[in-house]
């Protein structure tokens, strides 16, 4: 196959990081000693989301365990383990005035709980000085450890994302750590246990149309509720090289066809991350409407 010409395509085009209301979320952001998912992976979206007053705030530092091939999150051994970040994230939340927020984090694969009883605790904090608000999280594997995956849902998340990335094939060489039979028994524990359940995949990273069918009629019969598809975007001349440029009809066949696979909600596009819309996303799960509401999110 003829590489992709390194020109992003005129559908790739983002919006510009500028105006009052990017400027107002980037002081809030800082103020609070917050990181940011938007900074940290590089999203393309950060001109758009920040102007909405939206901001990605990653919990449990910004150094990831993780050495996946697709991320542009620093990868080390982490320094940050800070006790008072629940707290200023519930701050931000309610500073903000959300209806929907979204938290993600680092893996810590160095912590014992793998950061489980922070992740509980902040979204316990939320919770308590923002109980109108819904709280999506987007965690980790937790290596597998269902006994951690339960201390988040014991904090009880509104809903629980948790992201498969890529098709089976590509998990080692693109995720490397992670294992497509262990996102996916994470997400299936979480539905067992009544939870609205989340998770996404990047198109580009040579996947075939057969495996992405697999994967989303898998996705489908694992119950989960919504799906996000997006465009992988190569970080850095480090990371794993980009195959293709999907485009925007490709990306509308793949929710016609997830959507007729069984799940309830599709978000998909080039341009379509994780937290992108996940207010409008959990609409039809949570009750909350999403006119004037933002998300606070943190992860990988």
């Amino acid at each position: 196959m003829t590489p992709p010409s390194t020109r992003k395509p005129d559908w790739l085009r983002a919006k510009l990081p500028n105006g009052p209301a990017y400027q107002a979320t980037r002081r809030l952001v800082e103020e609070n000693k917050l990181h940011t998912v938007c900074q940290s992976a590089q999203c393309p979206n950060i001109g758009e989301c920040w102007s909405r007053g939206t901001a990605t705030v990653m919990i449990l530092g910004n150094i990831c365990t993780r050495s996946c091939n697709f991320c542009a999150i620093q990868t080390g051994r982490p320094t940050e383990f800070d006790l008072g970040e629940p707290a200023r994230v519930a701050d931000a939340v309610a500073k903000m005035g959300l209806r929907h927020c979204v938290i993600t984090s680092v893996a810590r694969d160095d912590l014992k709980d793998g950061g489980a009883s922070v992740w509980a605790a902040t979204i316990r904090a939320t919770k308590y000085k923002n109980p109108q608000c819904a709280i999506e999280v987007l965690v980790p594997d937790f290596k597998g450890h269902l006994d951690q995956v339960d201390t988040v849902l014991d904090a009880k998340p509104d809903i629980f994302n948790h992201n498969v990335e890529t098709v089976e094939r590509l998990q080692r060489p693109v995720r490397v750590q992670a294992r497509y039979d262990r996102s996916r028994s994470v997400l299936r524990h979480a539905k067992s246990r009544g939870f609205v359940t989340k998770t996404g995949i990047m198109l580009g990273l040579g996947e075939t149309q057969d495996e992405i069918a697999q994967t989303l009629r898998d996705i489908a019969s694992d119950k989960t509720d919504i799906l996000t598809l997006g465009q992988y975007l190569q970080p850095t001349p480090q990371h794993w090289k980009i195959d293709r440029w999907a485009p925007p009809e490709e990306f509308a066949h793949w929710k016609k066809f997830a959507l007729e696979a069984g799940l309830g909600v599709v978000e998909s596009g080039p341009m379509v991350r994780s937290s992108y819309h996940a207010d409008e996303q959990s609409q039809k799960y949570t009750g909350v409407e999403h006119l004037n509401t933002t998300n606070l999110l943190a992860n990988v």
